[in-house]
């Protein structure tokens, strides 16, 4: 059998999902991130949050798609007494012209493979209750909800 095709496949998927490393890549995902994340009113402040969580393990996960972001998944390797050592998706979105071409699938295999090979036990992420797109697209790629997360506010229009 020719492994040929499935090499080419992950070599082009491999040159579309990249790690963004520069300021320059990271500007280019605001687009991306601002439908997800409205609130994020500049680019600036876009790149300031991202660069302090860099701080903290944060890295972007970037889809390509003819010189423009077209999907992302933030995300980070944590540990905790719950989970052990666990791969968590802050982000995970693909432009409104860019949906149903299977970005965030791809993302989220990219992610497991990475979890593999940082020996971690889970990946998880969260989504509001009221996502019923987003729910219906983890259920399809074999996540299941696993908890319930409670949170209070401590500063009004704090994001």
């Amino acid at each position: 059998m020719n492994d040929q095709p499935s090499e080419q496949l992950n070599e082009q998927l491999s040159e579309q999902l990249r790690d963004v490393e520069t300021e320059d890549q990271l500007r280019a995902c605001y687009p991306v991130m601002k439908e997800l994340r409205p609130h994020l009113e500049t680019e600036e402040e876009f790149v300031a949050r991202a660069t302090r969580q860099a701080g903290q393990g944060y890295r972007i996960l970037a889809a390509w798609d003819g010189g423009e972001v077209v999907a992302l998944a933030g995300y980070r390797l944590q540990e905790n007494m719950v989970y052990g050592r666990f791969l968590y998706v802050d982000d995970l979105v693909a432009a409104e012209n860019s949906r149903r071409h299977r970005w965030g699938a791809r993302l989220l295999e990219q992610l497991g493979g990475y979890a593999e090979r940082a020996a971690c036990a889970r990946l998880v992420l969260d989504t509001g209750l009221s996502n019923a797109l987003a729910q219906r697209f983890y259920f399809r790629e074999g996540l299941l909800p696993g908890a319930m997360r409670f949170g209070k506010v401590l500063k009004e229009g704090a994001v």
